[in-house]
């Protein structure tokens, strides 16, 4: 039997295996080898430390979430089957979903939402929705923020009630906010 190459790709992968499957704290130097099958010496060659191997299982599910969102949009109602489908990836996938969203987001604090939002979230996905919506880019990005709080703490809600709470219950709760939110958002921009 050829013996096994073990490449830091390898060591990622098996991390975030452990981790869709138990979570962070099952992410550890023995388990991933383990997961593998090779002694501990291949791991610590790629990975000088946790921290390093957190951030690259970071990279790795922010990949897997973005590849699960562009196969679950609706390309004729993109903004609401993304938030959709981001609530459905809380459900089907809680451990990476708590990994990857209550992860410390950078070296430094950041002191506002607008910070938050900066380093976060797409510039595009506003100017897409002050097209669409016929609104000023600085509603569309407020407008933006405002669902992607309210989507954040919905996905949290589920997963901590353990998957109690009905889905399409809180999906039509997405959609109200948005309704309520675009609204005001309108308002606002009418009054300038």
């Amino acid at each position: 039997m050829p013996k096994q190459r073990i490449t830091k790709e390898t060591v990622i992968e098996a991390a975030f295996e452990l981790a869709r499957e138990g979570g962070v704290e099952k992410v550890l130097v023995k388990n991933i080898a383990e997961k593998i099958g090779c002694s501990v010496q291949p791991i610590y060659s790629y990975c000088s430390n946790m921290e390093g191997l957190k951030k690259d299982l970071c990279q790795r599910t922010g990949m897997f979430f973005r590849e699960y969102v562009e196969a679950h949009v609706e390309r004729e109602n993109l903004f609401a089957s993304t938030g959709k489908a981001y609530l459905h990836l809380a459900k089907e996938e809680p451990y990476l979903y708590e990994l990857y969203f209550l992860k410390k987001r950078s070296d430094r604090t950041l002191s506002s939402l607008e910070e938050l939002y900066q380093e976060e979230c797409s510039p595009a996905i506003a100017e897409h929705l002050a097209k669409e919506l016929s609104i000023s880019l600085e509603a569309a990005r407020k407008l933006h923020l405002h669902m992607v709080i309210y989507n954040a703490g919905i996905a949290m809600m589920l997963i901590a009630s353990n998957f109690g709470l009905d889905l399409e219950e809180l999906e039509q709760q997405l959609l109200l906010a948005y309704d309520a939110f675009l609204a005001q958002v309108r308002r606002e921009d009418e009054k300038k």
